[in-house]
């Protein structure tokens, strides 16, 4: 069979392609045959199978992969600004430029390598980009996918400015779901939310878990750092972890909303859930010199395993 992964070498488990538009994008491997895929455009994870080849994250079938639009679907990244509460385009700029891979990048912590295969990649802002939003910064991810199949994100922002800048930020992660009525969130109870619905005005939520039957726009507020999203019918849970991202953005368009978005099949709000680790309330402010990092972990487990898994 494979490697082990204590011999694992992740440089082996790395393969770079080209896709339809001719965009380098990074396949990354694990030891038990789990997959991620993660596109040069954007630097968006694209896809994330399990080791049975299952995708994980939801894609429309109408998404358009033609850049400069960024695709419907994986995980975009949204800097420096989420949604439109800015002077930027939606969702800021981040998810529409082309990236490289960082050959040589800063180490991270030995733990973030051990057993994984990993991608760094590295945004810088062109000329044309510092009219826009005049900042000089630093941003670098790494995707890595562990040998257990778990995917994780590093975002490490930068300023290389001679003065601060404040920013938003949101890893806007599609989730695969089979049916939205039969799915629920735990991990959320009791949090104040901003309702994009009603002109983000702030309720708390009331319910145990959160259900669908309708349209949801939130973003909850001040959460703790593990969120479970349960999906009754496949009978797994989508455990997501996440650091330096107090917020969580939920999101469903329902059918009024999936019938205006031109690249959004009318019945596919059913089989797809967006939940953003994200800071988004109080802004990022970094001072000349500082890095702020990042960090979502999503793991899929079986349902019946989920109590014990997020006890640890």
């Amino acid at each position: 069979m494979g490697h082990s992964a204590a011999v694992w070498d992740h440089r082996t488990a790395i393969e770079v392609t080209k896709d339809w538009n001719g965009i380098d994008q990074v396949v990354l491997r694990n030891p038990q045959g789990a997959s991620a895929r993660v596109s040069l455009h954007g630097g968006q994870v694209t896809s994330w199978r399990n080791e049975q080849g299952e995708e994980l994250l939801f894609t429309s079938s109408k998404a358009i992969f033609k850049p400069p639009k960024a695709m419907r679907g994986g995980i975009p990244i949204c800097f420096p600004q989420f949604g439109n509460c800015g002077s930027l385009e939606q969702h800021g700029f981040a998810r529409n430029k082309l990236w490289t891979i960082d050959e040589n990048p800063p180490p991270l912590p030995p733990n973030d390598s051990r057993g994984k295969s990993f991608i760094d990649l590295l945004l810088k802002p062109s000329e044309e980009d510092l009219k826009g939003w005049p900042h000089s910064f630093e941003f670098r991810l790494r995707v890595s996918l562990a040998a257990d199949g778990v995917l994780t994100l590093i975002s490490r922002i930068r300023n290389v400015n001679g003065k601060p800048f404040s920013f938003s930020f949101a890893y806007h992660t599609y989730l695969s779901v089979s049916d939205i009525s039969e799915v629920r969130i735990e991990g959320l109870e009791t949090l104040d939310y901003l309702d994009n619905l009603c002109q983000r005005e702030r309720f708390t939520e009331q319910g145990d878990a959160i259900t669908f039957e309708s349209e949801v726009d939130r973003v909850y507020l001040g959460s703790s750092h593990m969120i479970a999203v349960i999906d009754h019918e496949k009978k797994r849970t989508f455990v997501i972890r996440k650091e330096g991202l107090p917020d969580v953005v939920v999101w469903n368009p329902w059918d009024k909303k999936a019938k205006s978005m031109v690249d959004f099949g009318d019945e596919e709000y059913k089989q797809m859930l967006c939940v953003d680790g994200a800071s988004i309330e109080k802004p990022i402010t970094l001072k000349p010199g500082e890095e702020w990092t990042g960090r979502l972990e999503v793991a899929v487990v079986p349902s019946s395993f989920c109590s014990e898994y997020l006890d640890h």
